[in-house]
Parts: structure tokens; sequence; C-alpha cells
């Protein structure tokens, strides 16, 4: 008899085991696309957003109704003041942004650490322009770019032509061949320069990704790539 009391609680142990298995949400997976990855991020950066400003009565899907109100949507959503994050491009080009604001405040709650992610970004965003210049100060690009236009100078053109004109330059001169040798090249060199900022990119991507699927899980309507907003 005690047998058979032993053995019933221990298939009552694994029904109940069972029935809280079943129970239990499934874990929340990024999608397997980059598309649908980068679509998840602005949706769930969007419903951060959309909850920080309603928090403080403000909804960006609604027309303000006068100067003042416009003003106070945009500090809450972009931040006010003096801008508190700034970088430097190689290129020259300065890009700002703020620390406060319901977009700011989004990213934080998706990336974690905002100013390694806003130098991350920023510095892996621009890595196309930054071997672009890298292509153009190469003394053998110059060289071409020099025929380049000499041949554009002399060359009879009209609007319709001119298209037209510059593929037949860029062949003669040499510009396109070497574009197409020194572009890849001058990629490769950057991104080993900035392999930190990419590893940290990546890292911090994933973290997004990952709280990303969270918050869509545990949002009302949910993700799907068909209705992926995009951030403000």
């Amino acid at each position: 008899m005690r047998a058979l009391r032993t053995a019933c609680a221990a298939v009552a142990a694994l029904v109940l085991a069972g029935c809280a298995a079943e129970s239990s949400p499934p874990t929340a997976r990024p999608p397997a696309t980059e598309r649908e990855q980068d679509a998840l991020v602005r949706y769930a950066q969007r419903v951060l957003v959309d909850r920080c400003l309603a928090g403080q009565g403000l909804d960006a899907a609604r027309k303000p109704s006068s100067r003042e109100e416009d003003r106070r949507l945009q500090s809450a959503l972009f931040g006010a003041g003096p801008t508190e994050l700034s970088l430097t491009l190689p290129t020259g080009h300065t890009v700002r942004a703020h620390t406060d604001g319901c977009l700011a405040a989004a990213r934080h709650a998706l990336y974690g650490d905002q100013r390694s992610w806003f130098r991350a970004e920023v510095t892996v965003n621009n890595l196309t322009a930054e071997a672009a210049a890298r292509m153009r100060a190469d003394p053998a690009h110059r060289a071409v770019l020099g025929r380049y236009t000499r041949c554009l100078d002399s060359a009879p053109r009209t609007p319709a032509t001119e298209r037209a004109v510059e593929g037949r330059c860029a062949r003669e001169s040499g510009l396109a061949a070497t574009e197409a040798r020194l572009r890849p090249v001058r990629l490769a060199e950057v991104r080993s320069l900035r392999r930190g900022q990419l590893t940290t990119y990546t890292r911090l991507r994933t973290r997004a990704l990952h709280r990303a699927a969270e918050i869509s899980a545990a949002h009302d309507q949910g993700f799907t790539p068909e209705k992926g907003s995009a951030s403000p």
C-alpha cells in the first residue's frame, strides 16, 4: 500500500511539473534576419518612448495644438539644453546628442550604456564615410581623379548625356577601377582601426535585441515584422 501511495505521489509530481512547464511563457527570442531585428528594436524603442511621453501627458502621434505644446513635446522627446554627448569623427564631422528626453531614456533602457552606444553607433555608421575619405587621400586616387576631371572638362555635355559622359570618363580615366580596388582595402583598414567600437556595437546591439524581444512579448499588441514601427 505504501508503494502504491509513493507511485501515485510520483505520478502526481510529474503531472504538476508538466502543467507548470506548459504554463510557463516561452523565452522571448529576437528574429533571425537583420531587417526584422532592426524593426524589432525600432518597435521596442517606440513602445518605450510612447510610455515615457504618456507619463508626461504627451502623445507623439497627436498634432500639438500650439507652439508651446510643440516645444514641450520636442523637449520631452529629444531633450533640452546643451547636448551632453559629442563625437568628432575622423572626417571632421561632429555628431551630438542629448542624454535626457524620452528617446535617450528608451535607448538607455535598450542598450544599457547610453554613452558607449552613442560612440559605437556613430563610429560604425560612419565607417564607410571614413574609408571614402582615406581613399580620396590616396595618391593613386588623386592622380586618376585629375584625369577624370580633365575628361569631364573637355567633353561636351547636355543634361541628357551628362551621366553617360561621367561614366565614360570614369572608365577611361581609370577612376572606376581604382575606386573598386581601393574601397574594400580602405574599409578593411578602417574596420581594423575601429575594432574596439565594432565589438562594443555588437555587444550592446545584442543586448538591445534581447531586451526588445522581452518588451515586445510583454506589450499588449506585440511585434510582428509587418507592423514594426519606425522610431521617432
